[in-house]
């Protein structure tokens, strides 16, 4: 009897597709020479990288001038014009900081509209992030493609701006003050922002904007990228969570629109002390400059008002390819499919083809293999999370054997899948049970078309799979190489999605990505239905599983390079004259417990008082720490008066120490109104109310040491109900605590206040005293003078 061969040959070719996408997807060879002058450069990229990331520069330290003056002389040898601005910002998120933007010019020849060129300079504060990825790349990719465009001489008529913006890391402060106070905002047409969420991987375009995308989707695709990576679903999802950038507040702000061009792979070294020159990979910053250059070459003599539209548009990206088309086709698209399925169907049925009860039957392979793998793989990470403990000191949800744990549970889904349809389901029958995918793929297709238009893409792979279909119908044979070509339509657009869920949103997702992939088996039914031996395909799927499964264990410890996070801070409460030692763990370590004990308390009186993190972490587990002599801050009632109803305040608080960051906090039943800080309001207030979420009023970034000035007016029949924490991120340098420098496999936990010392104080007014006022006949509301006596600062004793 002769062997079939042809599921090994399948699988080879599915394989070959598979590796064709990754490949494809960004550059994979990069020249360590620095090549011509006249081409974009990765190594002289680099170079900057490397100049600019030379030690963490966060805002408030020393290292984030000498970045910004390095950045002034670089600007200034490509013979630009350089200009700095400077300015006070109270973000939405209650974000006050001095920001330092640094712009320069080249001039067009008939400019309508600028192009801004955007990236910021300032790394993440409390985790010594050097910043090479985030977003000293950004920079790189600018600077690099601006040394060349010079060089080259481009022709061009529009005006470009390049922005330097500060303050990101704080809450897009330097963005927020070029928008609303620098005369030039209203001069941009369009904004090219660069920017980073990990170290390595594709970068990935978003489009920002307040209207319809058509037209940057149009212009974008004129544009020529190599390697253009993006699709409008992920954007759909990038608005539903918490990762705003620069381009945002342009976008609300300014009603700016433009795009985004970030990478999003090993996203556990973003905002940590691994986020230095080691760690980029060469190749993501090669795809960056494939972006610029052309986008560069293109919209400097574009007009830029041809980007504006009312009309959404769906778009997605093949090899080399970028498609798009209105979203107004996506419902039609969908009608059609069912409109041709139901066809096919009662065609099927007439020729006898089709068994209803083998199609009633096709459904429980599917459907069972969907729920089984989506709940092992959801109760399959929760286990691991308990036998691996140490997952959960990475906040960011994505572990460094991420990787391995993605292409272990993709196999188990499409091991069990198999099983179910070797036991389930024959190669006789295959067409009629080819029927349940389909049809739930439509469903979901039509449900998309309704709720997440940006996803419209996805109904593509369902034509052609109404293809094979429809040729088995008509022909009675079902033509394995055609199978097989047509499949790959649901390989390209399909399977990326299955490894960038869990990339972007954390392993926490990975239950989607297989039930993802048992989905995409489904729409490969034709070409997996016809595999001989399924049983055994299932027993090589399942082993391979547990083999990435092993290299997962094999990889689940930590080592220089794959640190584990940690955090301590020193917090003294003025209040109690307590001081303890806190951190944000779950799972103490050597360096901690060399500090917090064997049995720490849990922390539970701190979180009281909870402090901003992205990802909502509080403290765990506190210990008594001896005091020290460290200076509390002076805290001065400027102003204390009642007016009517109101008691109007203002508060200034001067530190006596080197600070970076204050956070204040009230009563939420403290309703405070006309909020100002250091002179400013929120960008976004609209109205005398200050808009808050729980007891948090601001964090300030010190600058230079500068005091923090409040001004703002209470009911005056409210109780008077404010805190302080005054933080200096020194704990590791401070010469009254010489704490133990952390191993090399050890490093600050990101996206907390970290290796701080924190002094907790309450605000308190002083005694007040009433003074009697001469009533004014024409004024029919009384008012209370205040003398008041301002607190001097005091010392830890």
């Amino acid at each position: 009897m002769k062997k079939d061969y042809s599921s090994i040959f399948a699988g080879l070719f599915i394989l070959g597709i598979l590796g064709l996408i990754y490949f494809s997807m960004m550059p994979n060879w990069t020249s360590d020479k620095e090549g011509s002058l006249s081409e974009f450069s990765t190594k002289r990229a680099l170079n900057q990288v490397e100049a600019i990331s030379k030690k963490p520069h966060y805002v408030g330290s020393n290292e984030h001038e000498v970045v910004a003056d390095y950045l002034v002389k670089e600007l200034t040898k490509l013979g630009l014009e350089t200009s700095i601005q400077q300015g006070y910002t109270l973000s939405d998120w209650g974000n006050l900081v001095q920001s330092k933007n640094i712009l320069a010019r080249i001039k067009g020849s008939n400019s309508s509209k600028a192009l801004l060129l955007l990236s910021h300079y300032d790394s993440a504060p409390h985790s010594y992030s050097k910043g090479a990825s985030d977003a000293g790349s950004g920079v790189a990719t600018i600077l690099e493609s601006v040394r060349a465009f010079l060089y080259n001489k481009t022709p061009h008529k529009n005006d470009i701006v390049i922005l330097f913006s500060d303050a990101e890391e704080l809450g897009l402060n330097g963005a927020a003050l070029f928008v609303t106070q620098h005369q030039w905002a209203k001069e941009i047409g369009l904004v090219l922002n660069f920017e980073a969420r990990g170290s390595s991987g594709p970068s990935y375009m978003l489009m920002e904007t307040n209207k319809g995308n058509a037209g940057l989707v149009k212009e974008f695709a004129s544009a020529n990228a190599t390697f253009p990576v993006s699709n409008s679903l992920m954007y759909s999802i990038y608005k539903m969570l918490p990762n705003d950038t620069d381009l945002t507040v342009f976008r609300e702000q300014g009603n700016i629109q433009g795009y985004n061009f970030a990478f999003i792979d090993d996203h556990y070294n973003y905002h940590t002390a691994q986020d230095d020159i080691q760690h980029l990979n060469k190749n993501t910053l090669e795809h960056q400059g494939t972006y610029l250059m052309p986008l560069l070459n293109y919209f400097s003599n574009t007009d830029l008002n041809t980007t504006q539209a009312s009309e959404d548009y769906v778009y997605f990206t093949i090899p080399y390819t970028f498609i798009s088309y209105p979203f107004s086709w996506v419902l039609t698209m969908v009608i059609i499919a069912l409109a041709l399925f139901i066809f096919l169907l009662f065609i099927g049925r007439a020729k006898r083809i089709l068994s209803l009860r083998e199609i009633i039957k096709g459904f429980v392979p599917f459907l069972g293999s969907i729920i089984s793998t989506g709940l092992i793989s959801f109760f399959g990470w929760k286990a691991l999370l308990i036998l691996y403990p140490q997952y959960n000191d990475l906040l960011n949800g994505f572990t460094y054997n991420g990787h391995a744990y993605i292409a272990a549970f993709v196999l188990l889904a499409l091991a069990i899948s198999m099983l179910f349809y070797h036991l389930l389901s024959e190669r006789k029958v295959t067409i009629n049970h080819y029927v349940a995918p389909l049809f739930i793929w439509i469903i979901i297709n039509g449900a998309l078309a309704f709720s997440l238009q940006g996803a419209g893409f996805l109904i593509i792979p369902i034509y052609f799979g109404l293809i094979i279909f429809g040729v088995f119908i008509v022909t009675q044979k079902s033509n394995k190489t055609l199978n097989l070509f047509l499949s790959i339509p649901a390989l390209i657009i399909i399977a990326p999605f299955i490894q960038m869920f869990p990339i972007g949103l954390g392993l926490k997702v990975l239950f989607g990505s297989a039930i993802l992939t048992v989905l995409t088996f489904g729409l490969l039914l034709p070409v997996f239905g016809a595999f001989a031996k399924k049983g055994i395909w299932s027993l090589v799927f399942f082993v391979l599983s547990i083999g990435f499964f092993a290299k997962a264990h094999y990889e689940s410890g930590y080592g220089y390079g794959k640190a584990k996070s940690n955090s301590l801070l020193y917090v003294y409460d003025a209040d109690t004259d307590q001081a303890r030692w806190a951190t944000y763990d779950k799972n103490l370590d050597l360096w901690t417990k060399s500090y917090l004990g064997e049995n720490p308390k849990e922390a539970t009186a701190l979180n009281e008082t909870p402090l901003f993190s992205k990802y909502n972490s509080g403290f765990t587990y506190a210990a008594e720490a001896p005091k020290k002599g460290i200076l509390k801050p002076s805290i001065a009632f400027l102003e204390d008066r009642i007016v009517g109803n109101q008691r109007f305040l203002k508060i200034k608080i001067s530190p006596n120490r080197n600070v970076n960051r204050y956070d204040i906090f009230a009563n939420e039943k403290m309703a405070i109104h006309n909020f100002r800080a250091n002179g400013v309001t929120t960008f976004g207030q609209k109205n005398s109310l200050y808009k808050r979420k729980g007891k948090k009023i601001l964090s300030y970034y010190v600058v230079g040491n500068a005091p923090l000035e409040m001004q703002f007016s209470v009911n005056s029949a409210t109780v008077f109900d404010m805190e302080l924490m005054e933080s200096s991120f020194d704990l590791m340098t401070n010469p009254l605590f010489q704490i133990t420098k952390r191993e090399n496999w050890m490093m600050p936990t990101p996206f907390v206040l970290n290796d701080a010392v924190v002094i907790r104080q309450k605000i308190k007014p002083s005694q007040v005293i009433d003074v009697p006022i001469v009533q004014n006949t024409t004024v029919e509301r009384s008012q209370k003078t205040i003398i008041r006596i301002e607190n001097d600062s005091s010392e830890v004793k």
